[in-house]
């Protein structure tokens, strides 16, 4: 699956470089590096002429449940970690995503469901497939916390130090605040995506608060100083107002995911705290939970990064969107799907295309105005 020469030259392509586009560069690639740029198309005999198609970074991944949802792709049905990673990874790969930071959910206040479960048998199968060569993607860790659960520190405890753990955040996702303000669409998306009837989300909604008071607190401190003590990069959730996110600089955070409003994303650029956004808010043009549109946040210069959250395919087609109706150049809107992001997770070798980082590229086709890609390589591999 991944066969490369020791070598490669791609030429004639449009290279989004960090800071402006070469319309007709050429890269060469040696040892899964990249060795050297020109702004012109190679005359090399092995150059692979990408005929005027863009070639971009690949793309990095903060945050996907993806790996989630070919896990329990119904409600209450499992399948086998192996065969849903190698769907996943497929999946992802065919995106234009070279590095991806699986989201594992640790912890459920209602004890039912993949959050749940242990999964540390993820960590098994990825070893597995990479001692194969079978995995597409660079796959890190990225371990999301329920603070109100009481199981949620038993759960992370087999990725506690694991060398895949490159990121922790701190959820809370009690229905009457954060990302679910709106009790009504908070019923919705029990009711709808859980299965649960109106009685069941009364019930539950009774318990929350106590549940809340007992657990989110002690969690919320636990789980930061085991990021601080570890080097870890961490990231708080849902942030809705100006106190939450000065409550994550305090606990030391570098990252909001996913601000629910204009006045806690502002906030966390005014801290230098990474702003983080769905991309599918950004394609669909608002968020489905009725929080703050993404593109109004990139239009305010709030938006640092892009996460492909629930839909691969939404992170590439959402620096086109950036590009079309934010008035991003080529450099900036790739930037949030791949620099940005990598830089917040303090992944400083991939992200951008220069002499002496990963060769991890994609080469991307328009298509009425959208982008499709063709091609990707991992570390000078093709692995789709």
């Amino acid at each position: 699956m991944r066969s490369s020469p020791a070598e490669l030259i791609l030429s004639n392509a449009r290279i989004v470089l960090a800071d402006r586009v070469l319309p007709r560069g050429s890269v060469h690639l040696r040892g899964g590096r990249i060795a050297d740029l020109d702004d012109a198309p190679s005359r090399a005999a092995s150059a692979i002429d990408l005929a005027g198609d863009w070639l971009l970074p690949g793309l990095v991944e903060v945050h996907t449940d993806n790996l989630e949802r070919h896990v329990t792709p119904r409600p209450k049905v499992s399948f086998p970690m192996a065969g849903a990673m190698r769907s996943h990874d497929a999946e992802i790969a065919a995106a234009g995503i070279t590095t991806v930071l699986d989201a594992i959910g640790v912890g459920d206040p209602y004890g039912e469901g993949f959050r749940a479960r242990d999964q540390s048998v993820l960590l098994q199968v990825l070893d597995q497939l990479e001692d194969a060569g079978l995995l597409r993607a660079d796959h890190l860790i990225h371990v999301r916390c329920e603070l109100p659960a009481p199981n949620a520190r038993e759960l992370f405890e087999p990725f506690a130090g694991h060398r895949r753990l490159a990121l922790v955040s701190l959820m809370d996702h009690t229905p009457g605040q954060r990302q679910w303000t709106d009790i009504a669409l908070a019923r919705a998306f029990y009711t709808g995506r859980k299965g649960w009837s109106d009685a069941q989300f009364d019930r539950e909604m009774a318990l929350a608060p106590e549940r809340q008071a007992r657990h989110a607190a002690p969690n919320r401190e636990w789980f930061a100083a085991f990021a601080r003590q570890h080097g870890v990069a961490l990231a708080t959730h849902d942030d809705t107002t100006a106190a939450h996110v000065d409550e994550a600089l305090a606990l030391g955070a570098t990252m909001s995911e996913f601000p629910t409003s204009i006045e806690a994303a502002r906030r966390a650029k005014a801290l230098s705290l990474a702003t983080v956004a769905g991309a599918p808010n950004l394609v669909r043009g608002g968020s489905h939970s009725g929080n703050v549109a993404a593109l109004s946040l990139a239009r305010e210069g709030l938006l640092d990064a892009l996460s492909s959250d629930y839909v691969p395919g939404s992170l590439l087609q959402a620096a086109w969107v950036l590009m079309r109706d934010a008035a991003h150049s080529p450099a900036e809107a790739v930037a949030v799907v791949s620099r940005r992001p990598a830089e917040a997770c303090g992944l400083h070798d991939r992200g951008h295309i220069a002499p002496g980082l990963r060769a991890d590229l994609v080469r991307v086709r328009e298509l009425d105005g959208a982008p499709v890609a063709r091609e990707v390589w991992r570390e000078g591999h093709r692995v789709c």
